[in-house]
């Protein structure tokens, strides 16, 4: 027959398990109002499916070629190595505002969006546009339209509280390096694509995908010497759309300003969370099973 010390250890196993089921399923705490945020960033990939081409769809099923996969194995100590000066060359990777007018090659710039575009999609779809703009007047044109909104996004759509985490970047509305960077690059999120026969086609997870696109395009710069800051202009996606002469079916998700650092360059003295703050855990079960071991 079980010890009474064995069944109230039974018994408390089971109320924790309920306990964290219950808490589990419980409606969430409706969470803090977000900050006001411009329609073209919003994430769409739940919106009813985009009609298809049932025909284009059926003949593009399966006859795709499948081939061997090429891999490079590195000895363990070769991997540390690696994937230690990759981490040093991103932590030198800083969001810059002073921009130099000063040339970059073209083909550099090719290349760096030729790694965006290695990116991992939904269904190999793409979804992704990068526009790269060098003209002046294009440039100028493009920072007109994000100063006007810029202005009224800080004074009016932000909220105070958004506005006083930007006061520490020393950030506002005037965005010079819109016309002293030599080169802007824009990229847009294609909503849906189309088939052959012009049907709409669905383009899954566009946003993810797109993002993703985007972090191994900041990897791709910060590797070749190019300094940027991430920019999400609110409200100007579709004035840039149409000075850019882009389709509707894209929306600007992003802008890079590109180029070398200025001499007066300065940055925020930041530091970055260390690896215990940043890598997770499966606390729950951690915590109960060890709760579990010492009433054992």
């Amino acid at each position: 027959m079980p010890s009474l010390g064995a069944l109230l250890f039974v018994l408390v196993c089971i109320l924790l398990t309920w306990i964290f089921h219950r808490k589990s399923e419980a409606p969430q705490v409706r969470a803090e109002a977000r900050p006001w945020v411009d329609g073209d960033l919003k994430d769409n990939t739940e919106l009813p499916q985009v009609e298809e081409d049932a025909g284009d769809s059926a003949a593009s099923e399966g006859n795709v070629d499948h081939i061997p996969f090429s891999h490079t194995r590195y000895s363990e100590r070769e991997m540390i190595k690696r994937s230690q000066e990759f981490y040093e060359l991103l932590n030198k990777r800083r969001s810059i505002r002073f921009i130099s007018n000063e040339h970059v090659p073209q083909e550099v710039i090719d290349n760096v969006i030729k790694a965006a575009g290695t990116a991992p999609s939904g269904a190999h779809t793409e979804p992704w546009t990068f526009v790269v703009v060098k003209d002046p007047d294009v440039k100028h044109k493009i920072r007109e339209i994000i100063e006007e909104e810029e202005e009224i996004n800080y004074r009016k759509r932000m909220g105070a509280r958004w506005v006083a985490d930007l006061r520490k970047m020393r950030t506002n509305w005037v965005k010079d390096y819109l016309d002293t960077a030599p080169i802007l690059i824009l990229i847009f999120k294609q909503v849906h694509g189309f088939t052959a026969s012009g049907k709409k086609k669905v383009h899954y997870y566009n946003e993810i995908s797109v993002s993703i696109a985007c972090g191994i395009l900041l990897a791709a710069l910060q590797n070749a010497g190019l300094v940027t800051v991430t920019t999400t202009p609110l409200n100007c996606g579709p004035r840039l759309r149409v000075l850019l002469n882009r389709p509707t079916h894209e929306k600007l998700l992003m802008l890079l300003p590109v180029g070398y650092p200025s001499k007066e360059a300065t940055v925020p003295h930041f530091t970055r969370k260390p690896l215990e703050q940043i890598m997770g855990t499966a606390l729950v079960s951690r915590n109960l099973s060890t709760l579990c071991s010492i009433l054992t």
